[in-house]
């Protein structure tokens, strides 16, 4: 009797299926592709986390551990802890900025471009097979959906 009730209460505190939760589906595809990112860096010897730093510190040389924790969408102690650990495998060199000592640059080595153009090939094969399940108008709606849910919950969390 016990499980009907709380199965009747629980039906009455859910007031959205899983199964029509958006959020519940983009969670499920960024966790796939996170999974399959590690999967495929793992034998380059990077994470997810440094393969991202390393791919946008190869676009912007010399940019400060801050801006680079924005790019690639984590908190500045995490990426303290993400360049360290390049740092340590002379992936990457941090130099002061020339003008504002307390600025760190930071950029590839030449064993971290190494790593970094094995690890993007390996990268760049996941994203092609994904693009390739597509046709070019269904990348580009799916694109342009995305983008949408971004700008909606961007504006949501501005409301908080």
């Amino acid at each position: 009797m016990w499980i009907v009730e709380w199965g009747r209460y629980h039906a009455e505190m859910t007031s959205m299926p899983v199964s029509e939760r958006l959020g519940s589906h983009l969670k499920r595809a960024e966790q796939a592709l996170s999974a399959t990112k590690a999967a495929v860096l793992k034998p380059a010897g990077v994470t997810v986390a440094q393969y991202s730093a390393l791919l946008h510190l190869s676009e912007n040389p010399g940019i400060s551990a801050a801006a680079l924790a924005r790019l690639c969408g984590v908190t500045p102690p995490t990426m303290n802890t993400v360049l360290n650990n390049l740092q340590d495998r002379a992936l990457i060199e941090r130099t002061p900025h020339e003008w504002h000592r307390n600025v760190l640059e930071t950029r590839l080595t030449d064993e971290g471009r190494a790593v970094m153009a094995d690890a993007d090939a390996r990268a760049v094969r996941v994203e092609r097979a994904l693009a390739a399940e597509f046709t070019d108008e269904e990348r580009e709606a799916l694109t342009g959906l995305l983008g949408r849910c971004v700008a909606l919950l961007e504006t949501e969390r501005g409301r908080a």
